[in-house]
């Protein structure tokens, strides 16, 4: 389902979220299953300590791999054009078609300050970026298995479709939300309506906080009011 872009004042507010938030929150209007939505643990974050990033994917495909028959033409330039003439905030998604991933990174400081030129404010990846320092200083944020030494023979074999990360497909377009947790991919058909779930999570949540910080904790309260919130959920 394509996207009707959301206003920045509401992308903001998503932001400000962490992602267990978010997936809670997806959680309620029932539009998927639970397990499904999300990247595994396997795709982390290179920068735990930055703050939640949301942006529309940009996606392509590498290999870096030795080119056995000449490695094909440079897809770079159509692949920035590509990149630049998509709406904003945007998050550069790359698929490492190695087999294992990871063996020369996409990104490192060039091609992250590139990507930031061009509206990008992170990148995910199942292979492994590079650069760290240099890349974290640029308040870029950046996903993906590890960190790695070279960008061995890597380049670009398609870019703009559909692409799977750990086995979960992402596509053009799609609205992510990533932090120190992970990535979530949030559903086009409650996109608007999301950062008011993400209120009411917060809202139901508070009670049973609020009954286990106290003094005086009782646990068949703490019972009947998660039961009271689950309740709440399923309506």
């Amino acid at each position: 389902m394509a996207y009707t872009p959301l206003a920045a004042e509401q992308l903001e507010e998503l932001r400000r979220y962490n992602s267990p938030t978010i997936s809670n929150a997806i959680e309620i209007f029932n539009v998927r299953a639970r397990h499904l939505g999300f990247l595994p643990h396997r795709i982390r974050a290179m920068f735990p300590d930055m703050q939640p990033i949301i942006g529309y994917a940009v996606t392509s495909q590498t290999r870096a791999a030795f080119p056995t028959e000449g490695g094909g033409p440079d897809l770079a330039p159509d692949y920035y054009r590509y990149v630049a003439a998509q709406p904003g905030p945007k998050i550069a998604v790359g698929q490492d078609l190695d087999d294992p991933p990871g063996l020369g990174a996409q990104f490192g400081e060039v091609n992250a300050t590139i990507h930031k030129k061009l509206g990008c404010v992170g990148h995910i990846t199942d292979g492994c970026p590079r650069d760290l320092d240099e890349v974290h200083a640029l308040g870029f944020a950046m996903f993906g298995l590890n960190p790695c030494v070279s960008h061995a023979y890597v380049r670009l074999v398609d870019f703009g479709k559909p692409v799977q990360l750990a086995g979960v497909e992402v596509r053009p377009g799609d609205l992510l939300h990533a932090d120190k947790h992970g990535v979530c991919i949030i559903p086009a058909e409650i996109a608007d309506r999301l950062a008011d779930a993400c209120r009411e999570v917060e809202r139901l949540e508070r009670p049973l906080l609020d009954i286990c910080r106290a003094d005086d904790f009782d646990l068949e309260e703490y019972i009947r009011r998660r039961s009271d919130m689950k309740a709440r959920i399923r309506e």
